[in-house]
């Protein structure tokens, strides 16, 4: 290990123990010598906090993987446009970071560990500055959107048709993050539920969740004639373009709107591909969007849509767990596989699947997003 990363990664140690009160520092400090710098940033500060932590970590433990920190930080720099961050804005940010750092990590700082975290955050700072220039040549920091059709589901949860006032580019499989005129300069994550169509809107399922603020002003308080903003398509979990194995798609939840998008995907073009689609859920009134799913199964080559409930014992269909019941069909060691829920339940479908022997590289989800976004919103799909 070179000198800087090692640096780097000492004195952040000591920073991560304490890291509420170094991220508060960090934020007084920030605010106190820039305070037009407040107005960026959303009226709760602990969500943003853990962001914060969960960047630096990042771009500390990435530094021996260069490729790996490009790209990190090139999507981070084009996210912030959409919160109105300049150029001018991170010498400021730097400044505080290093007198943040000077108190927190004071038994391990030294004028070499000063001269270390200059150059990285001055790269770091670079490489963002450089992605979001690029990304505003050819889109916008983000898009308004008409509510057209807002369809309550259940008393907590809602599907949203959006009509974005320019062309969104997106890939099934995507998301779009989504800020409404309740709660300003507060963003959430949310997957598009459905393949890019001639009349460009975007359906997003939402499921309102405790505390959550988005999701529930997104749910109880949104109609259609309102408008939201979208940031830009994002996410990886979209098919291999290269691949023409068949695919097995398994849904949990709202996590079902990445999927459906997908499965709609593979209905719509050209290449004969055979797709089984688990939806999972606790009881049939939990399998909120079945009717579409069977319309879409009615199409050639139609998914093969399996629901698979959880707490219904007298239900005539498969019952349990998703990770429980991959072994019951035939082996999908030949398959590309994407998974998308709540987070316990992608963890345990990925182990289950690597027992049944599918290679990881063939199976894809989103869980890195999720981690990346913590919130009290429902940010899995």
């Amino acid at each position: 290990m070179s000198m800087e990363p090692r640096t780097l990664k000492e004195s952040f140690s000591q920073l991560e123990a304490h890291s509420d009160k170094a991220a508060s520092y960090f934020y007084g400090r920030l605010f106190a010598a820039n305070p037009r710098l407040r107005a960026l940033f959303p009226p709760a500060m602990t969500a943003q906090r853990d962001r914060l932590f969960h960047a630096l970590t990042r771009i500390v433990w990435s530094q021996d993987n260069p490729s790996e920190l490009e790209s990190y930080l090139s999507r981070l720099g084009r996210d912030h446009r959409k919160y109105g961050v300049l150029p001018e804005h991170y010498p400021a940010v730097g400044a505080a970071l290093i007198a943040t750092l000077r108190v927190f990590a004071a038994d391990r700082w030294s004028p070499e560990a000063e001269e270390s975290w200059t150059a990285a955050y001055r790269r770091a700072a670079g490489t963002m500055i450089e992605a979001a220039e690029r990304d505003a040549a050819e889109a916008p920091p983000w898009w308004a959107a008409e509510v057209v059709d807002h369809d309550r589901r259940g008393p907590d949860l809602a599907v949203l048709t959006l009509r974005p006032d320019r062309p969104l580019a997106f890939l099934p499989g995507q998301y779009v993050t989504v800020q409404t005129a309740r709660w300003p300069r507060v963003w959430r994550p949310y997957s598009i539920a459905n393949a890019p169509r001639p009349d460009g809107l975007l359906r997003l399922h939402v499921r309102a969740v405790p505390a959550g603020w988005v999701s529930g002003a997104l749910v109880r308080h949104t109609t259609a004639g309102d408008t939201v903003l979208l940031g830009p398509a994002t996410g990886a979990m979209t098919l291999d373009p290269e691949s023409d194995r068949d695919l097995l798609l398994i849904a949990g939840g709202t996590g079902l709107a990445p999927i459906k998008a997908l499965a709609e995907q593979v209905v719509l073009s050209d290449r004969a591909r055979r797709v089984h689609l688990l939806v999972g859920a606790r009881t049939e009134r939990d399998l909120y969007d079945l009717p579409d799913l069977r319309s879409l199964a009615a199409g050639a080559p139609g998914p093969k849509v399996v629901p698979v409930l959880s707490h219904s014992p007298g239900f005539e269909g498969m019952r349990g767990e998703l990770p429980d019941v991959l072994d019951r069909f035939d082996g999908w060691d030949d398959h590309d596989v994407y998974v998308c829920g709540p987070t316990p339940m992608v963890r345990r479908t990925v182990a289950s699947l690597q027992r049944l022997g599918v290679p990881l590289t063939r199976v894809h989800h989103d869980l890195l997003r999720a981690e990346e976004a913590p919130s009290p919103d429902d940010g899995v799909a």
